[in-house]
């Protein structure tokens, strides 16, 4: 069995963070010696943060099931330079942004294409999280892939903006620069759109 294989039928399920955490530091430690049935654990686990990122990020089902598969190919060759369990968070969030980053460049991943019709995948998330709502993530979808990684990392993955900067290579001014432009852009829209009042979606402070 491949052990990169990622469930490509329904979006996976989402065990208890007590009962993640206990199983996810055996089977790091099992799967950098080589064990193919831990290294299957490490996926299950971290599948639901993985393929939500290249969902809102890409904002199809199939791309961000592509992504995943993606992702965890390249851990599994990678997987002898994790070091820790928050490593291994850093690195499979890093990893999925920029490549959803560098998707969202190719015409097969073009921004242009539409939200799939289905219904969105569950996936843990902040309570009050102002990316949840469709058409606030629809809007989310008009930003440039930068912006969005941004923002996906900072309201749905619930990342400082130093952890943001390292994630994506990028000065931790401009990762604000990106929340507060993005803010701005996504208030007007949707009080446009008459989605929010004008005094909804503050922005952040630096």
């Amino acid at each position: 069995m491949n052990p990169c294989h990622v469930n490509r039928l329904r979006p996976p399920h989402i065990v208890s963070s007590q009962s993640a955490s206990a199983d996810t530091s055996s089977s790091l430690q099992l799967a950098r010696g080589g064990d193919a049935t831990a290294f299957a654990a490490l996926v299950r686990m971290n599948q639901a943060s993985v393929y939500s990122i290249g969902y809102r990020m890409l904002g199809r089902r199939d791309a961000a099931e592509d992504l995943a598969q993606e992702v965890f190919l390249q851990l599994y060759r990678k997987l002898g330079s994790i070091e820790s369990l928050e490593h291994l968070g850093f690195w499979l969030r890093r990893v999925a942004a920029n490549l959803a980053i560098d998707w969202l460049r190719r015409a097969a991943y073009s921004s242009t294409q539409p939200l799939d019709a289905a219904a969105e995948p569950a996936a843990p998330h902040a309570e009050g999280d102002p990316l949840m709502t469709r058409e606030l993530a629809r809007l989310l979808g008009e930003l440039a892939p930068a912006a969005r990684a941004v923002m996906v990392l900072r309201y749905q993955e619930d990342r400082d903006v130093g952890e943001i900067a390292a994630a994506l290579d990028m000065p931790a001014n401009t990762v604000k620069s990106h929340i507060k432009r993005s803010l701005t852009a996504l208030r007007a829209k949707m009080i446009g759109a008459q989605l929010i009042t004008a005094e909804g979606l503050s922005e952040e402070r630096p």
